[in-house]
């Protein structure tokens, strides 16, 4: 089926042109003024009502708040409802969330306009400020007509605290205009607190007020409350007691929480899958003999890229599976690790450059730079805990599904397509996910459960192996990346700098995946295009006279994908690695170094202060093992630019020949904190992660399938190999930043520097272990 391409995902009209054509601003002001009217989002259950789109109130006061984000283990669930709870007064121990359904309510107008270069088509400026702000009318209906319900990013936080709040002070109004029609009292001089309404010494709960409330009409503007959800750091040390606790804590800590495999439907049988190879492949022979003679098999489907069997259980299919020896024919090229690094060299040495971002020209000063270093990254797998799975169920012309995903969206979108069926007759009931990494950004396995439910008429659930987990879906993008400075004359100085940096453009292919629902093979057709997103934050936070970021786009024969932390991991890894080169080439300190060229950056600045007290910072002297590294990250929400700092020390030691990572400490603003427990739990998880992924996590390819398919290939640290970790907040009135990225980007420069400190080698390629010790 032919998909339409980036250029044509908006149709404006001929009047819309027109309009834009004659005024400044009057092309997002027709778009602004389309008439978007959506059903309500949310379904009343058994002695409950529907508040709004946000909230539902049963009639004993239990509170339910719609969360339209996938709970991936970051806590999203428990702080948004927080956000609600301390809006509306309620008591923690009443709240109970569910996963928000498709609806434009919840669309994410923060993400549309972060992504804006992704979806505007060509004839718009992509990176005119105007489009790229979320209250914009063209970002808003790109947003809704989606909708655009992704979790990526770390924009929930930023598209939905002011609605979640709004949502709250609506249903606290309601509340105290019903309480004081009934106590004959004006409603100003009274509040809520601990579920109840109060004032005058009296106290009205809520479940005695649910129905008076919820007949009358919700106010147009409810006042917020003057001080929002908010925590002082200092308060809440490692290991008290939070004010929030984790609501999906208890039902996780006694295996009653129910994640995708763990869905059970009447009749359902389950299925194990075959892939073919990364790259242009196609199913070429099996033997179903093979699987006729494994006890439980129950039969054979199979599709162009793919062979599956059903079985009673899934250890059964899988067995079939692997008896019926699946081959697969190569019709173009396939994924292979010297074709990538011959593309990646080629494109670094003479692919054509596109300046992404800059401030003047370096290169007069880099004709002869002070220092070069060429630095390489290998394709990384996101490797989740829990292997993708899908249950789904096919009955009277309706398609259900059952997975964990990032994007409903998209999911719906692929099983529609594979049961034959309008999107509309699609129904996506978001589970949980035990981790992604942003690997639920992909939502094939939707359309394969489909097309399995179709072919059987039964409901299944389809489960990948690890194996098929590594094999089937998209690695991090390699990179390949050639840096130069120029030094003042006393070295004291950078002056001049250039990153010329070849990989594909990986998030323009994601998009076009994600949000057009292109194939695998069809969206690697954008990688040879400029892609700002793919190196988001390669611009320097340092002041440089004259500073260059150029991306020489490559096509590889490997589809990529985004992984968690995005474009600012590869972009941290790069400046930060190649700072402390600049630092060292003149000799001088690397936090001095990097202190002198913050003067515009105060509060990351004040990170790189805080984390060298912490770590007991000794200047990152030979043999010190302690390497440092910052990176910014930021968002523009509809409140203003939003924005993260972190700096980390690593300490590194080589013990018998081997390296130890033995502490990470990190300083982190993210402004006004929520929760400090969630803050501190994605920092710490950040900062494993991000080791994970600066010692091993990678895999090479050979014929299109990867040469680490399993954990125990993929050098991850063990347990017993996790250094002690560190963190510390600066207590902030900034607007608040999701800390879930933020947390893994500065890990392998500091790593990457500690080792050099240890060794007195630098290593260039991650993971960093690669090229030995």
């Amino acid at each position: 089926m032919a998909l339409p391409p980036l250029a044509r995902r908006l149709k404006p009209t001929r009047r819309g042109v027109l309009i834009g054509a004659g005024a400044g601003g009057a092309l997002i002001a027709a778009f602004a003024l389309v008439p978007r009217h959506y059903a309500p989002p949310l379904k009343a259950g058994k002695d409950t009502r529907v508040v709004n789109a946000f909230l539902k109130l049963a009639r004993d006061g239990t509170l339910t708040v719609a969360v339209p984000a996938c709970e991936m283990g970051q806590g999203v669930t428990t702080l948004f409802a927080q956000i609600v709870a301390v809006e509306l007064g309620a008591d923690w121990a009443q709240v109970a969330v569910e996963p928000a359904p498709l609806s434009p309510a919840y669309a994410d107008a923060v993400l549309a306009a972060h992504w804006a270069p992704l979806w505007l088509p060509t004839w718009l400026p992509i990176l005119d400020d105007a489009l790229g702000q979320p209250g914009n009318g063209l970002t808003a209906l790109k947003a809704e007509r989606g909708p655009m319900m992704l979790t990526v990013a770390g924009t929930g936080l930023a598209a939905f605290e002011q609605p979640l709040r709004v949502a709250a002070a609506a249903l606290r109004a309601q509340l105290i205009d019903a309480a004081a029609a009934q106590w004959g009292v004006d409603a100003a001089k009274l509040d809520t607190q601990d579920h109840a309404v109060i004032g005058g010494g009296k106290r009205l709960p809520f479940a005695r007020l649910v129905e008076a409330a919820l007949d009358r009409d919700p106010p147009a503007d409810a006042p917020l409350r003057a001080s929002p959800a908010r925590e002082a750091p200092a308060r809440f040390p490692a290991g008290s007691k939070p004010a929030f606790p984790r609501l999906d804590l208890p039902a996780k800590v006694d295996g009653s929480f129910v994640f995708a495999a763990d869905v059970r439907l009447p009749g359902m049988v389950h299925a194990a899958i075959a892939h073919g190879p990364q790259g242009d492949c196609v199913l070429s022979s099996w033997d179903a003999q093979g699987a006729a003679r494994v006890p439980g098999c129950l039969g054979v489907v199979h599709a162009k890229g793919w062979l599956a069997a059903i079985g009673v259980t899934w250890h059964a299919a899988d067995r079939a599976v692997a008896a019926m020896e699946p081959r697969f024919r190569p019709r173009g090229p396939v994924a292979d690790g010297n074709a990538i690094d011959a593309a990646l060299d080629k494109a670094l040495q003479q692919g054509k450059a596109q300046r992404l971002w800059g401030q003047g020209d370096p290169t007069a000063l880099l004709e002869k730079p002070s220092l070069t270093a060429r630095y390489d990254i290998a394709a990384a797998l996101h490797a989740p805990l829990e292997p993708g799975t899908c249950t789904a169920r096919i009955e009277h012309g309706r398609l259900e599904l059952w997975l964990a995903t990032q994007a409903p969206e998209a999911a719906r979108r692929e099983g529609a397509r594979a049961a034959g069926l309008a999107e509309a007759d699609v129904v996506v009931y978001p589970m949980a996910a035990g981790g992604s990494f942003d690997a639920r950004l992909d939502a094939r396995i939707a359309g394969e459960a489909a097309a399995l439910a179709r072919a059987t008429g039964k409901p299944v659930q389809l489960t990948w192996s690890r194996w098929q987990e590594s094999l089937a879906s998209l690695p991090r993008a390699p990179v390949s990346a050639l840096l130069e400075a120029g030094m003042s004359p006393d070295k004291q100085q950078v002056l001049g700098w250039r990153s010329r940096i070849a990989m594909p453009a990986s998030l323009r292919e994601t998009a076009a995946r994600v949000l057009d629902g292109e194939s695998a093979a069809s969206a690697r057709r954008w990688q040879d295009s400029a892609d700002p997103l793919a190196l988001e934050g390669a611009l320097p936070p340092y002041t440089i006279p004259e500073c260059a970021v150029e991306h020489v786009p490559v096509a590889l024969p490997l589809a990529t994908a985004r992984m968690r932390g995005g474009g600012a991991a590869i972009s941290a890894f790069l400046t930060e690695s190649f700072i402390d080169e600049c630092a060292h080439f003149g000799g001088n300190e690397p936090l001095a170094f990097r202190m002198a060229m913050l003067g515009g950056q105060p509060r990351l600045a004040a990170c790189l202060q805080g984390v060298a007290h912490l770590a007991m910072w000794g200047g990152g002297a030979d043999a010190s093992g302690q390497g440092i590294a910052c990176h910014t990250m930021a968002l523009d929400a509809r409140e203003g630019r939003r924005e993260g700092h972190i700096a980390v020390v690593a300490t590194a030691r080589q013990v018998d020949g081997a390296i130890r990572v033995e502490t990470l400490s990190a300083c982190v603003d993210i402004g006004r904190v929520i929760n400090t427990d969630l803050a501190r739990q994605q920092i710490e998880g950040g900062l494993i992660f991000g080791l994970g992924l600066a010692v091993g996590g990678s895999t090479g390819y050979a014929a299109g399938r990867p040469l680490a398919g399993h954990f125990s290939q993929l050098g991850l640290p063990l347990l017993a190999e996790c250094p002690k970790v560190e963190v510390v907040f600066v207590d902030s009135n900034a607007q608040p930043f999701d800390p879930g990225e933020l947390g893994m980007v500065a890990v392998a420069p500091a790593i990457a520097n500690a080792l050099h400190s240890a060794t007195g080698l630098r290593l260039r390629r991650l993971p960093l272990l690669s090229e030995g010790v």
